[in-house]
């Protein structure tokens, strides 16, 4: 991949065209112009006029109305559409891929790195990203795997690139990615489901639901900090809130006695099969 000499200049990674305009894809292109990547540098396709005008304003971009007009000068191609139509979609960006190679960049969860380099006619360096719903506010959290044809320099581009909206883990065998998906992909979910289940206990315990939501949010929030910045693991953490025979321990005791950590890890098994599952159901 030999960045293109119109764009290079103003983008560490080049050229880069989005196929795809939607939530994640504005998260990252936010993220990138946010630290310094040109707009003239970025190029996105999007068929929804009302949506290409909207990215067009706010982050001066440019848009295109089809992938090939966004695509044919790209040293970086991320593919943000739906993975019910990431077939086709690659299949009408087979010739520019095979005749510029850029570098492949997959936001789409369950695709597989083989299942997209067919699509694309083959020999591409591709990275696969599991990204979450908190890279809208950049506070994501993303899983990369990369084939073997992705270079060292290249890794770094996309870690980069990802970075702008979060923080990045490479997984070195993308047969975990499922499980990456069921954790951090779906684990959002997870937390506001706690967070809902806290409020609504101290509301019949009689707490107003304003104070129990506004109180679990911090709470939640300022225990997240703690484990982001502390750097004690998260036991730890635990067991320094925790005094014996306190209000802490009758709760963490209770939550013991209904097998807390075999229904987490039910659910982690749960959606990771269902991953896996969705990603056959996707196959050539």
């Amino acid at each position: 991949m030999t960045p293109s000499t119109n764009h290079s200049r103003f983008s560490p990674f080049g050229a880069i065209a989005f196929i795809g305009g939607g939530n994640m894809a504005a998260s990252l292109i936010g993220g990138l112009i946010r630290n310094g990547t040109a707009a003239t540098s970025i190029a996105v396709a999007e068929p929804n006029a009302e949506l290409r005008e909207a990215l067009a304003r706010e982050f001066g971009v440019g848009v295109r109305a089809t992938n090939d007009d966004a695509a044919q000068e790209a040293d970086v191609l991320v593919l943000a559409v739906k993975p019910q139509v990431m077939k086709t979609v690659c299949a009408g960006l087979r010739a520019i891929a095979q005749e510029r190679k850029p570098l492949i960049v997959s936001i789409a969860a369950g695709l597989r790195i083989d299942q997209l380099d067919a699509w694309l006619g083959g020999d591409m360096a591709i990275v696969r990203c599991m990204p979450n719903t908190p890279a809208l506010i950049g506070a994501g959290a993303t899983g990369l795997c990369a084939n073997a044809r992705v270079s060292a320099a290249q890794r770094g581009l996309v870690q980069n690139l990802i970075s702008a909206a979060g923080s990045v883990a490479w997984i070195e065998h993308e047969a975990l990615m499922d499980t990456v998906t069921a954790l951090s992909g779906s684990g959002p979910a997870y937390f506001f489901l706690l967070v809902e289940a806290l409020v609504d206990a101290a509301v019949a315990q009689g707490l107003p639901r304003e104070a129990a939501t506004a109180l679990a949010t911090q709470t939640c929030l300022g225990a997240g900090r703690m484990l982001s910045e502390d750097g004690a693991a998260p036991a730890e953490l635990r067991r320094r809130v925790t005094s014996p025979g306190g209000t802490t321990q009758a709760a963490l005791d209770s939550f013991a006695a209904s097998d807390f950590n075999s229904i987490v890890a039910r659910a982690i098994a749960a959606a990771t099969q269902r991953g896996a599952e969705l990603s056959a159901q996707l196959e050539t």
